[in-house]
């Protein structure tokens, strides 16, 4: 990359500290001004749909057209932008996204625009937002050193809170004022900024690039890291066990604002406004944690905190008491989201970072989205309290699962790239980089006494052989030589094993595998196996 991330100070790292680096702070702020333009363009939608008298259903569909092609597209576009330049995906998603808002805002100006069209063009802003979520994600640790990656994932939770409390506001002002077409245009605005700010200030693709990988083989080897990496897949459950109980009270927050508590639109805007309110205050104070020491106790207090809120809001009629939980609340959901996702972005290696923080948007997605239309047949089938108390008592349990299923040490998992230290394949066949599958034996002599010692620190090597591309991994003893152990592994391709030698091997799995050598009584001797060409194919 061009730009370097060395910390500005030796100070404590706080919340604020990575908006001392102008390059993050011009694309948060561009990121910022973003959010704060995509809630507004959602309520100009749902007021365009309500004006025209649509069935509530058509008005619901205005969230699903916005959240299903992150569901749909997430993992291949991750997949995309671990196999090309980051900064020109996020250019050309944004400036695509600029001129869908403003086809919007010209239609919607004519009268041209219909009810189905205005969810089309909805859809493909959503579709803009798939591509630019986890690019954006993968980009953010470039832009910060490790030590700022929690207080920049708290940064970003501010600026999609704030974005969520404020946006709304501002956009019943400019739709009651101008109609909906002021608040298109004001978000295709705001993605000429992103646009603007990505083109100067996003770091430049490695010069050094390697021959493209398929987007389906990138696919199947990210889901393999996936698969393979034990603390990134409990960080992936932790997002699953907290979005889909915890999204009850975004979901039933303007039933509850309606008839628990008898406002009207601007008191629900206020109830937001509280959300985000305390969303900020939680920033402040986790710029103030180590979040890789005692995550599972924030986790646990979290969301007992926020079970407690759900409770409240199932009893209370008092606005004013609903807006002091409120305020807590957003402090809790901005607490964990932070957690998560900055952890997800310090354990996941470069070159499968966008892949493996896409599997993250589409699981927390997937509980918003389920646990939303969950938490309304709940309510319609039993009652508005009943189903805030079920979810309380869910996430309760979930907050208490740590004990169980909580997240691993994360403190020991070093990333960074390894430099090459597998030796070179000395081959006497031409091996062409699609010639495959390739099976890769190594073979250790190892003594009696060490033996289990072995079998258990290879059953982690394995694990290091399937994250960075391997499958079909197993170890095997002689039978008439028990101090002979030998380890195999399948390749799709002689590329994709060069690639393990060249660029996706980190300090942490080198480490792993120099402890399961170091038991052996000397280092392996590696033979690669191809598949034999027959004389009818040559």
């Amino acid at each position: 990359m061009t730009e370097r991330t060395e910390a500005p100070s030796t100070d404590r790292v706080g919340t604020w500290t990575p908006l001392r680096r102008p390059a993050f702070r011009a694309l948060w702020i561009a990121s910022a001004t973003s959010q704060l333009g995509t809630w507004m363009q959602t309520v100009g939608a749902q007021w365009f749909l309500t004006e025209r008298d649509a069935s509530a259903t058509l008005i619901a569909m205005v969230q699903t057209a916005t959240s299903l092609p992150v569901l749909l597209l997430a993992l291949p576009v991750g997949a995309l932008a671990d196999l090309l330049d980051r900064r020109r995906i996020l250019i050309g998603s944004s400036a695509a996204a600029c001129l869908v808002a403003t086809v919007m805002t010209v239609l919607t100006g004519a009268g041209l625009l219909s009810p189905y069209g205005l969810l089309a063009l909805t859809a493909l802003l959503g579709t803009t937002q798939a591509v630019l979520m986890p690019t954006w994600q993968a980009v953010q640790p470039d832009l910060v050193t490790r030590a700022e990656l929690p207080a920049a994932a708290a940064l970003g939770g501010i600026s999609i809170n704030a974005g969520r409390a404020i946006g709304p506001a501002i956009g019943g002002v400019l739709v009651a004022a101008g109609g909906p077409q002021w608040v298109f245009g004001l978000n295709a605005l705001s993605f000429v900024l992103v646009t603007v700010a990505v083109w100067r200030r996003a770091p430049r693709a490695d010069p050094i690039r390697r021959e493209m990988e398929r987007v389906g083989g990138a696919m199947r080897v990210g889901l393999g890291y996936v698969r393979h990496a034990p603390v990134f897949r409990r960080i992936l459950l932790r997002a699953l066990f907290w979005s889909a109980p915890a999204t009850a009270l975004w979901a039933l927050l303007p039933v509850v604002a309606v008839q628990r508590l008898g406002l009207g639109s601007g008191g629900y805007g206020l109830l937001l406004g509280a959300l985000g309110a305390g969303a900020v205050a939680g920033a402040v104070f986790l710029g103030r944690v180590d979040l890789r020491r005692r995550p599972n106790r924030l986790l646990a207090g979290s969301s007992l905190l926020y079970a407690g809120v759900l409770a409240l809001l199932a009893v209370t009629r008092s606005p004013w008491l609903a807006g002091a939980a409120l305020l807590l609340a957003g402090g809790c959901w901005l607490a964990v989201l932070s957690t998560l996702n900055a952890l997800a972005q310090l354990v996941v290696p470069g070159w499968v970072r966008a892949r493996g923080l896409a599997a993250y948007t589409v699981v927390f997605f997937a509980g918003q989205s389920l646990g939303g239309v969950l938490w309304g047949v709940a309510a319609d089938l039993t009652s508005l309290p009943v189903a805030l108390l079920l979810a309380a008592a869910l996430l309760a349990a979930a907050g208490l699962s740590v004990v169980r299923w909580g997240l691993h040490d994360s403190a020991a998992i070093d990333p960074t790239p390894s430099p090459p230290v597998w030796p070179e394949p000395n081959l006497v066949l031409q091996a062409d980089p699609d010639d495959g599958p390739v099976l890769v034996m190594s073979e250790y002599t190892v003594e009696p006494d060490r033996a289990e010692q072995f079998v258990a620190a290879m059953a982690r090597v394995g694990r290091s052989r399937q994250r960075t591309g391997g499958r079909s991994w197993s170890l095997f003893q002689d039978g008439a030589v028990p101090n002979r152990f030998v380890e195999t592994y399948l390749v799709p391709s002689w590329s994709e094993h060069l690639r393990q030698h060249s660029e996706r091997l980190t300090v942490t799995d080198v480490r792993i595998e120099q402890e399961a050598t170091a038991l052996a009584s000397g280092p392996p001797v590696v033979s690669h196996l191809f598949v034999p060409v027959s004389p009818q194919a040559r």
